[in-house]
């Protein structure tokens, strides 16, 4: 730890995945670190985010689970959601892994500010008053949720922030917005027993997935009685005492009890110093070169401020790349398409590499080999009852360069698509490896069966 009145090696503004990562990998390496956080430590991914909306997807999940079990042989029927349980598991699950990152920290000799803090210097926070110096600065102050233009927050117009703390199952939500966290929403509130309408201005749910996986989840939102507006924008919203009225560019209107806006995240950049250092911004995007330096001193920047995917492991990486940077040790780079991408709805979708489309528009479509392989193929996925499919995407010839799913629990799948992609292999590579029967895993050697040229539980 540093001697008062000495800098830090590294001052780190931020204590969500992408400024504790940072810190703990830094103080791992032996360099003396502070850790600036306004929140509480593990932000928005801990406390609003990933956390504690996958505790509630879960509850979704054995609600949908308590429905259906005569369709086992289980004898079970469901008779409501206790919100206030509900909120006591999740927010158990928060506190637990909570007290375990503060105990992290702590450990490692980490010197923890808490307060707000602001980039006064190209090497100095200032926090209440009281000034950190450091050889290095790293930028890592995360997102929020937005809004458009003209649409205010509050009353029964809300955020993922507010839709956190409800205490009470509504009966009704328009879902502004068919992005990743639109269609979680849209997912938990079917399941706990709302009607649910998404309003999505793109073609398509999800848009930035490969449009294979749109559809299907399209499919499988219908099936569920999720419904969804496309390719119509939304004009405006009246609240009422009982409701809100929604208002399409179309003329169509949607009656709910609430409205969550879901319109993605924006950087958290405004009135924290860093345009006057002479950091460059934009869009309020932290402008950095491929190892994440602003160009400015010894000043980076990670994590959700940083154009590309919003994601808390991709700021995480991008924390443990920033201190072996720091530290000297010439880490490689993060290679953003090399990222696994989840959405934790029912079904799941999950991803890494480039689209179809995306392929097709840098190789060229002639050069773009795909393959879909149904899970109606696959033991594991035939026993949970769930329905979806492996899309791959290579380059012609080439290594693979997309894997794509959609169906219950893919996302435990992904970790092994993104050593295919990241590591470039071959159909011929994957095919040679013997997946354990019966797995949803065995879907993944399957489609690679297929790609090259020797399918076996499948029809061709």
């Amino acid at each position: 730890m540093a001697e008062p009145g000495t800098p830090f090696d590294v001052v780190v503004l931020g204590g969500g995945s992408a400024g504790y990562a940072t810190a703990l990998r830094a103080a791992q390496l032996g360099l003396d670190v502070a850790l600036v956080e306004s929140g509480k430590l593990g932000g928005t991914c801990l406390h609003n985010g990933c956390i504690p909306t996958k505790a509630l997807l879960h509850a979704a999940e054995l609600a949908d689970g308590a429905r259906e079990g005569a369709r086992f042989g289980v004898r079970s029927t469901f008779e409501g959601i206790d919100m206030a349980g509900v909120n006591s598991y999740k927010d158990g699950v928060v506190a637990g892994l909570y007290k375990g990152l503060q105990g992290l920290v702590s450990s490692r000799g980490i010197t923890f500010v808490q307060g707000h803090g602001r980039l006064v210097s190209q090497d100095t926070v200032e926090v209440d008053g009281t000034r950190y110096t450091g050889r290095h600065v790293v930028l890592a102050t995360g997102s929020y949720s937005r809004s458009l233009p003209g649409l205010e927050i509050g009353g029964r117009v809300i955020t993922s922030d507010q839709a956190l703390q409800l205490d009470r199952v509504p009966k009704s939500v328009v879902v502004l917005g068919g992005g990743v966290i639109g269609v979680e929403f849209a997912s938990v509130w079917r399941s706990f027993g709302a009607d649910v309408q998404i309003v999505e201005a793109l073609p398509h749910l999800v848009p930035n997935e490969d449009e294979a996986l749109s559809k299907a989840l399209e499919r499988a939102f219908r099936k569920r009685g999720i419904a969804f507006s496309l390719g119509d924008r939304f004009a405006g919203v009246k609240e009422t005492d009982s409701g809100v009225t929604v208002t399409l560019e179309s003329g169509t209107t949607f009656d709910a009890e609430l409205l969550l806006v879901a319109v993605g995240r924006g950087p958290r950049t405004a009135d924290l110093g860093y345009e006057e250092q002479g950091i460059t911004l934009d869009r309020g995007f932290v402008v950095v070169d491929e190892r994440l330096h602003t160009g400015v001193g010894n000043v980076w920047a990670a994590g959700d401020i940083v154009p590309g995917l919003q994601l808390a492991h991709r700021g995480f990486a991008q924390g443990i790349f920033l201190a072996e940077q720091i530290a000297g040790l010439d880490p490689t780079p993060v290679v953003e398409s090399s990222i696994p991408r989840v959405t934790y709805s029912e079904p799941e979708i999950a991803s890494v590499g480039v689209t179809e489309a995306a392929a097709a528009e840098t190789w060229g479509a002639d050069q773009v080999e795909t393959l879909e392989y149904n899970l109606a193929g696959n033991g594991k996925s035939k026993i949970l009852a769930t329905s979806g499919f492996v899309k791959l995407v290579r380059r012609k010839d080439g290594p693979v360069v997309g894997v794509h799913m959609v169906g219950a629990r893919v996302g435990e799948l992904v970790g092994e698509g993104q050593l295919i992609v990241g590591w470039e292999a071959y159909p011929e590579d994957v095919a040679a490896l013997v997946h354990a029967h019966p797995t949803q895993n065995e879907a993944l050697g399957e489609a690679h069966l297929a790609l090259a040229g020797k399918p076996l539980h499948a029809h061709n």
